[in-house]
């Protein structure tokens, strides 16, 4: 793509505005709690503290509209907590120059590197190192800015205490996060009717996932319907698809067929019922009908080998979704479903348990995320550089132009730089056109009306409410209401609206410019790196199969976790890759290594080889099953040939899948020499030996198609 193209998509993406669900009573809240603490401020100490509190107690609410899974009070006091302090030794050392602008360049490179801790702490760090240039300016002596600091801190700790005190749908993030897993799956069960290989985007079950993680303390006050519901969902997905897959043994057309449409229906409409009563909290409403189809007999009668272990382990696992979802007045409802489970209840998985660390010992995780950022070539670690070496610069051409406020370019900067190209380009934009509304309309305002300060006082209290009501809408819309709300805060103040008009527009465009230029200059393309994610992916799903296939060869219970953990590197894998080719679609870099063509197609290949290997997951003995011999053979083939095919992609060749042909070739023979032994003494063949030896054929297919892709 071209510069001159991708300016112009990342321009259109920062002004676009969506349409979201918004969330008025926390709007409110947080609103409520801004205007408490400019009420104090006025009543106590006068308006410059009380604009100083304000921006504590704004970035506090800010901070808890982040997606994020840790409670709301928390991160609205470490926003809080962090802002104080840096406001108070901004100020100290802000008579120095020098020292100061080593105390910004040391702010701003950690606040960079909080990214490898997740878009949370990002976010919250670069917000606090932006707002603390406006606050520094405000006292004027040590002893100011210890209250001034003291009072943004109690805006952190006022929001934090109106979250707990007046909660909004406690959990409700939790809540949502595993009923959009279950509602995925229960989508995903009504495409597979009419697509019997179709793909899941297993997004939602790694959101469920991350929203699972609690403490200790956490666990305990968990609702009950959030326990052990997610781990069941996750055993739900290969089920359905192997029930659903024609390699599984159903023919695409027929009596058996119509029978796994008829489990499949039924399975989205008790997975739906489950999601809707996990999200509000109501007992679980069961459709008659869907009960109906578990309990019929025809299951047993039409279907045989994997599709009927298929059907016995779907009945199942619905029964542990809905027992986990059920309220009160259900119990009866639900026997039918039970009753069709009972075979198979000894082969359930105990439910996982995600453990999170707790605040205290947060701070060496961390640590380590950082730590691990720091080498050549991290986008995290670049991004870091260019925060730091940005601020400075705006900082002191701020310094130097005839201007007041020469802290709004840096602020700017700050705000709008991400890690990636897009973002900032699209945020410069939309900063730049938000901020021009915002103070425009502010100041047109304030001229016409000259409010005193209790008026501006109230008037920043509704762009507040506005700005928490309307910031998923779009960043320009969030960034119009910024802009007003801090002219009428510095107006409060006793700052010169003439003055702030001109001088915020021009510096907050420097500002833009300076975050675009500094990703120009030194930039962390994600488009040289398509290649390593691809290996990658192509890495964890051959580690995931043969996980797999190891299972058959020793199907002991201890060995689940393996399998386990080789299925999240998959999908982490995966988004990567998705985002890695997101991200490169809309930077200015020609070259890719990869065709458009090259990656569409290795990127079904490698979806169908987690795929085929998540089928084999659905039927994996249990333990004190018999071993399928040869198998760990045959897993360590795969494992060692998709590392050497991964190094391959990453150097630009093509892998060679000849060492898994020949592996498989000399186990089917082993086979077939076992299964005429066993037909001559009269014993049945192995069942396992056969679904394993037709699945890795299908692994070594996909595998093949993913050379031939490469090359396209």
């Amino acid at each position: 793509m071209s510069w001159l193209r991708a300016l112009k998509e990342t321009a259109r993406t920062g002004l676009k505005i969506e349409r979201r669900r918004l969330e008025p009573l926390v709007a409110v809240r947080g609103a409520a709690g801004l205007a408490l603490v400019i009420g104090v401020g006025l009543a106590l100490f006068g308006p410059v503290v009380a604009a100083s509190s304000a921006f504590g107690a704004f970035q506090a609410a800010i901070a808890t509209f982040q997606r994020s899974w840790r409670p709301r009070p928390v991160l609205a006091l470490i926003s809080g907590v962090s802002l104080g302090l840096s406001t108070f030794v901004g100020y100290v050392t802000g008579t120095h120059l020098l020292l100061f602008v080593v105390l910004l360049v040391l702010w701003t490179f950690l606040a960079g590197l909080a990214w490898a801790a997740g878009p949370t702490g990002g976010i919250i760090a670069a917000s606090n190192v932006a707002i603390m240039l406006v606050t520094i300016t405000l006292p004027t002596s040590v002893a100011q800015a210890a209250l001034h600091g003291a009072m943004i801190m109690f805006g952190g700790v006022v929001q934090a205490a109106l979250i707990v005190l007046f909660p909004i749908r406690r959990w409700g993030a939790q809540r949502d996060a595993l009923a959009d897993a279950l509602a995925a799956e229960a989508d995903y069960a009504r495409r597979l009717r009419h697509d019997p290989v179709a793909h899941f985007d297993p997004e939602p079950l790694m959101v469920a996932r991350r929203a699972a993680a609690v403490t200790a303390r956490e666990a305990r006050r968990r609702p009950a319907e959030l326990h052990g519901s997610r781990g069941v969902a996750e055993r739900i997905r290969p089920v359905l698809a192997s029930l659903a897959d024609p390699a599984m043994g159903v023919p695409a057309e027929g009596p058996e067929r119509d029978r796994v449409r008829e489990l499949l229906a039924a399975a989205g409409s008790l997975l739906d019922a489950a999601a809707r009563a996990i999200r509000k909290g109501d007992p679980v409403k069961l459709p008659a009908p869907a009960v109906a189809a578990l309990k019929t007999p025809d299951t047993g009668a039409l279907l045989t080998g994997p599709p009927l272990r298929a059907a016995d382990r779907l009945a199942a696992l619905l029964s542990d979704v809905i027992e986990a979802a059920e309220g009160d007045g259900t119990k009866e409802e639900r026997a039918g479903a039970e009753e069709a489970a009972d075979a198979i209840k000894e082969s359930r998985l105990p439910a996982e348990h995600h453990p999170r660390p707790g605040l205290l010992r947060l701070a060496p995780v961390v640590v380590g995320a950082m730590r691990r950022e720091a080498h050549h070539g991290s986008p995290i670690l670049r991004h870091a550089v260019r925060l730091s070496a940005v601020a400075a610069v705006g900082y002191l051409l701020g310094r130097l132009l005839p201007l007041g406020h020469g802290y709004w370019a840096p602020l700017a900067a700050v705000m709008v730089m991400r890690p990636e190209f897009s973002q900032t380009y699209s945020r410069a934009v939309a900063r730049f056109g938000g901020t021009l509304v915002g103070v425009f309309l502010a100041s047109a305002i304030v001229e016409t009306a000259h409010p005193g300060t209790g008026p501006l006082a109230a008037l920043a209290v509704v762009c507040a409410l506005l700005m928490y009501l309307l910031m998923r809408t779009g960043y320009a819309v969030a960034q119009a209401c910024v802009g007003a709300y801090v002219v009428f805060l510095l107006g409060m103040a006793g700052d010169d609206l003439s003055q702030t008009v001109f001088e915020r527009v021009l510096l907050t465009l420097g500002g833009g410019l300076l975050a675009m230029i500094s990703y120009a200059v030194y930039p962390a393309w994600e488009t040289p790196r398509l290649r390593t994610r691809l290996g990658d992916w192509l890495k964890a799903d051959g580690r995931y199969a043969a996980a797999v296939v190891d299972q058959y060869a020793d199907p002991a219970e201890r060995g689940r976790g393996d399998v386990r953990h080789a299925l999240l590197a998959t999908r982490e894998a995966r988004v990567a890759w998705q985002e890695a080719v997101a991200t490169a679609r809309h930077e200015p870099v020609r070259h890719r290594g990869l065709s458009h063509a090259a990656a569409d197609a290795t990127q079904h290949s490698l979806a169908q080889l987690g795929r085929v290997a998540m089928l084999l997951e659905a039927h994996i003995p249990h333990g004190g099953a018999t071993p399928v011999p040869g198998a760990a053979a045959l897993a360590d083939a795969l494992r060692r040939a998709t590392d050497r095919g991964a190094k391959a992609v990453r150097e630009r060749r093509v892998p060679d899948w000849t060492p898994v042909r020949e592996a498989l070739e000399r186990w089917d023979a082993e086979c077939r020499a076992r299964e005429e032994e066993a037909a001559e003494g009269g014993a049945p063949p192995s069942a396992g030996a056969g679904l394993v030896r037709n699945n890795v054929a299908l692994l070594l297919d996909a595998l093949e198609d993913f050379s031939r892709g490469l090359t396209s």
